[in-house]
């Protein structure tokens, strides 16, 4: 079921990036109903990738027609490759848009995440050479 009727389906007003098994049954499903609630847009995979879509590229579709991106750093997020890859095309394509990142830290401390301390720090690391390996291509 999708958050609202738009002409485009792939044009939202918030992106939610998040690790499912930390926190889709409680933080970021109160946070997505009331954003709905409120009429905003709001991109969540389980809601909006149609069936039988190619998951990469419906992400991508959407991060590209998002304005705001609410990124929820928790215990395992870093730990997923696709919340990574996620991670990676927003920053990607913030870096060439005008768009608003809002991170939130959820049970893990903003300097684990900003000083790439525990799990974030070997992850993380593997991201930027991702990065640096598409750029190439």
């Amino acid at each position: 079921m999708a958050s609202s009727a738009t002409p485009n389906p792939h044009s939202y007003d918030v992106f939610l990036s998040f690790r499912g098994e930390d926190t889709r049954k409680n933080f970021t499903d109160h946070l997505y109903n009331t954003l709905v609630a409120y009429g905003i847009h709001t991109f969540r995979d389980d809601e909006e990738l149609l069936k039988g879509e190619d998951i990469k590229s419906g992400l991508s579709r959407a991060i590209e027609g998002s304005k705001i991106f609410i990124i929820i750093f928790s215990e395992n997020y870093a730990t997923s490759k696709w919340c990574l890859n996620e991670l990676a095309m927003i920053i990607e394509y913030t870096n060439l848009e005008d768009n608003k990142v809002i991170p939130v830290f959820y049970h893990v401390k903003p300097s684990d995440v900003g000083h790439q301390s525990e799990s974030f720090e070997s992850r993380f690391s593997t991201m930027r050479k991702m990065q640096i390996k598409r750029r190439r291509s």
